[in-house]
């Protein structure tokens, strides 16, 4: 079945979704976007992905296109023209269409694109059974990467440094700390089992699925630091692992080539992973 978009108002077949060239989102990178998952035909943590949609619009002081309702309903609608059961739904909201200028123009209108992708299960199913291999890099990224910005280039450089050494992600690293990786936020287990992960701020973007595993550590009373770390205290992890809407969790077996723990997903990885289905919510 061919695959819909939603752009400015239309739905449209992907093949033919088209947007402006001076949209500034398309010369400027002006813009911000959302990814949220589909399981069983229900979205994953939708009320935290427009919440966070919400502060980044406002950070960037682009208008928001229409209501949270109404785009609640073209998110809806474009899993159902899609006959989405298993994947994820992006949305991207730029400053839109202007005689290209740094400056912002005078009483914009805004623009929206929504698409959707099928992604198999098992894929994330069998990564979570053997575990992801991790680079550490230079963080060379702007200073806000709480706003979700399409601003992406650095991420892209990253992952692909880190796919070029035979690995699944990048870990960032600014002034000999680990931020997060390219699209993931990134978890060690200590020795003394203590969970830790970077705290929020502008420092890092705090996922939808990072504040769900937050909460899920919480009811299962484990001992969590927010606090940055080390690449060296990476390596003497007993766990390690990344989080993000599309895969939730995956464990990390090895870091800079050395192997975190003895090289298998570990227990608090699992055990988090299966407590995100009782904390996360599920909606149409």
């Amino acid at each position: 079945m061919p695959r819909i978009a939603y752009v400015n108002g239309r739905y449209v077949p992907h093949s033919q979704a088209r947007i402006h060239v001076e949209d500034r989102g398309y010369q400027f990178a002006d813009g911000v976007y959302e990814v949220a998952g589909i399981r069983q035909g229900r979205f994953m943590d939708l009320t935290l992905h427009l919440a966070r949609l919400e502060r980044s619009l406002r950070e960037l002081d682009i208008a928001a296109p229409l209501s949270t309702e109404a785009l609640k309903i073209i998110l809806r609608e474009v899993v159902r023209r899609n006959r989405l059961s298993e994947g994820y739904v992006y949305w991207q909201i730029t400053r839109g269409v202007a005689p290209r200028d740094h400056a912002f123009p005078d009483n914009p209108k805004s623009a929206l694109v929504v698409t959707a992708k099928r992604i198999d299960p098992a894929r994330y199913t069998r990564a979570m059974e053997s575990g992801v291999k991790v680079l550490c890099v230079p963080d060379r990224r702007w200073a806000r990467r709480d706003i979700k910005s399409i601003a992406l280039l650095p991420n892209i450089l990253a992952k692909q440094e880190a796919r070029a050494a035979g690995c699944y992600e990048a870990w960032q690293v600014e002034d000999g700390r680990v931020t997060e990786g390219t699209s993931t936020n990134a978890w060690i287990v200590t020795r003394a089992n203590t969970l830790v992960t970077h705290p929020s701020g502008p420092a890092i973007l705090n996922g939808v699925t990072r504040q769900v595993l937050l909460k899920a550590a919480e009811m299962a009373d484990m001992k969590v630091e927010e606090r940055p770390f080390t690449p060296e205290e990476t390596y003497e992890a007993c766990e390690a692992f990344i989080s993000s809407s599309s895969a939730i969790l995956l464990p990390v077996v090895e870091i800079d080539g050395r192997k975190v723990g003895d090289g298998t997903p570990g227990p608090v990885a699992r055990k988090l992973r299966a407590l995100y289905e009782a904390v996360a919510e599920f909606s149409p």
